[in-house]
């Protein structure tokens, strides 16, 4: 078989990280040959491989999962500032700490056209597959792939714009691509379709050597977080259960998983996959990179974007292990690799970065590179779906309901109590109200730093409220959708309009 590293469909090389992991960290770190290698030989007759692993590809632009993704959903919340040095993107910190959005800047600009091409990308694959007569069983799990990607895309619009154009067609022209708004509820209905498909066809799983692929439980468990979003309490419940009594578990340690080690774990359900080894493969991630530790030499890790907040550090309760997993703290040792973090500066003042991405330094030497291109971004795990059925069953009401939100929310503070008992004690209430705010906070220290708090923040309707208490004060409720690009509105000639109130 001849390596893909010598095929020259220039389309399939840059997708195939999507289908690449790192599984361990041992002494033949480099040695090992990527999980998801494809050949020629590989690719089934008839199917739609190469294409779908080009909409896999898309996951990984910069608007999808890096710096404008993390700006969008986690800088605008309360678990985080835009932080690096304090005369780096003051521009930046305006719009997503202070909430004075330009209708003409670069990061909501890439996050637009990003999930644009993701779903350019996948409508080829929708439109080649609906073309064929007899499409085979691996065409039909193509076209799966690429709605769950679609309706992903469009999810993430549809929270930060609102009204966005629906182009679920493939663009051969680029006026094709120049439709009007569609509101809410038909973006809504598109994403509705499109994974109702991909939990039908998709596969319960994979072969190992294709690690990372979309599963039928990662299309469940992306309908529940958007019927939760829509309050709709039945569906997103159903939809979670559909996830609970599939293969995952809360086994491994909660520290553990966001280690290069830990990279599709037990209780991975999505995950953005990135490779990158020396002189060999740059297929990687700028997730890490932009948030890496803002430093000099060895500790010149990244842009130092995205810190947490004292509000998110003083959100877990005491003595939750899931604090010291979630800040790496300046100026101090931290575990596991025992290195000591500069301290925080007059020109850096941060006292927290992210430890969700802090890479392992072994890792840094052996690639000789600081900046964790290799590390993968999780999207949706095992614990965000016991919580979102913790959520629904609980919004539903009712004795059987309760019992089930209640041991949903256990079996996650469990697993971050590990085996000290004296920590985060069983929540036994059963008042509505009570139980509610608890599955909230939860959600908070569990998910800390994962791009989700924002947009809670806003689906519960107490985004004002909390945004200023932490000292956003800049927020109003027309903060929640973004400005539309203006470069898109010019192009379009007017045919795009802009969001209310800007």
């Amino acid at each position: 078989m001849k390596s893909i590293y010598k095929i020259k469909t220039w389309a399939i090389l840059p997708a195939i990280a999507c289908t690449l992991t790192l599984t361990g960290c041992g002494d033949d770190f480099l040695d090992r040959q990527p999980l998801g290698r494809y050949t020629e030989d590989d690719l089934t007759s008839g199917s739609l491989e190469s294409q779908v692993f080009a909409a896999y590809a898309g996951l990984r632009n910069e608007g999808v999962g890096g710096l404008p993704f993390i700006a969008v959903h986690n800088i605008r919340s309360d678990d985080a500032d835009k932080g690096s040095s304090v005369s780096d993107g003051i521009d930046a910190e305006n719009i997503f700490d202070n909430f004075q959005y330009n209708k003409d800047f670069w990061l909501i600009n890439n996050y637009w056209t990003g999930h644009y091409n993701l779903i350019s990308l996948s409508n080829n694959v929708i439109t080649a597959a609906n073309e064929l007569e007899n499409p085979d069983q691996a065409t039909l799990v193509n076209r799966a792939e690429a709605k769950f990607l679609r309706a992903y895309a469009y999810f993430n619009l549809v929270r930060a714009f609102g009204e966005v154009p629906l182009i679920n067609f493939r663009v051969t022209e680029e006026s094709q691509a120049n439709v009007p708004k569609s509101t809410v509820a038909e973006i809504y209905a598109q994403i509705d379709a499109d994974l109702q498909e991909a939990s039908a066809v998709l596969p319960a799983s994979w072969d190992a050597r294709f690690t990372g692929r979309l599963t039928n439980y990662a299309a469940h468990a992306l309908h529940a977080k958007t019927y939760l979003y829509r309050q709709n309490w039945g569906a997103a419940l159903t939809s979670a259960k559909m996830v609970i009594g599939g293969p995952y578990s809360l086994n491994a340690s909660y520290e553990g998983i966001f280690r290069e080690t830990g990279e599709n774990s037990s209780e991975s359900i999505f995950e953005i996959q990135a490779i990158y080894t020396q002189n060999l493969t740059n297929l990687g991630v700028a997730y890490a990179q932009v948030q890496g530790v803002r430093g000099a030499g060895v500790w010149d890790l990244g842009w130092g974007w995205n810190t947490p907040t004292e509000s998110l550090a003083a959100a877990f309760e005491a003595g939750d292990p899931r604090k010291d997993a979630t800040l790496l703290y300046s100026g101090r040792v931290n575990q596991p690799y025992g290195e000591t973090v500069p301290a925080a500066t007059a020109t850096v003042p941060r006292p927290y970065w992210n430890k969700k991405v802090y890479t392992d330094p072994r890792i840094r030497q052996e690639v000789a590179n600081r900046f964790g291109q290799w590390m993968n971004v999780r999207i949706i795990r095992y614990a965000d779906v016991l919580l979102m059925a913790a959520e629904a069953a609980n919004e539903l009401g009712g004795a059987q309901n309760t019992a089930d939100a209640l041991s949903y929310l256990e079996m996650v503070r469990a697993r971050a109590r590990g085996n000290n008992s004296n920590v985060l004690p069983e929540v036994t209430t059963t008042d509505q109200v009570e139980l509610r705010e608890a599955i909230r906070h939860e959600r908070r220290v569990e998910l800390g730093m994962e791009n989700e708090r924002f947009f809670d923040l806003v689906r519960w309707g107490v985004d004002v409220e909390v945004l200023h208490a932490a000292g956003k004060t800049g927020y109003q409720v027309r903060n929640r959708y973004l400005p539309i690009p203006q470069p898109e509105i010019d192009r379009s000639g007017g045919v795009l309009v802009q969001n209310p109130n800007y």
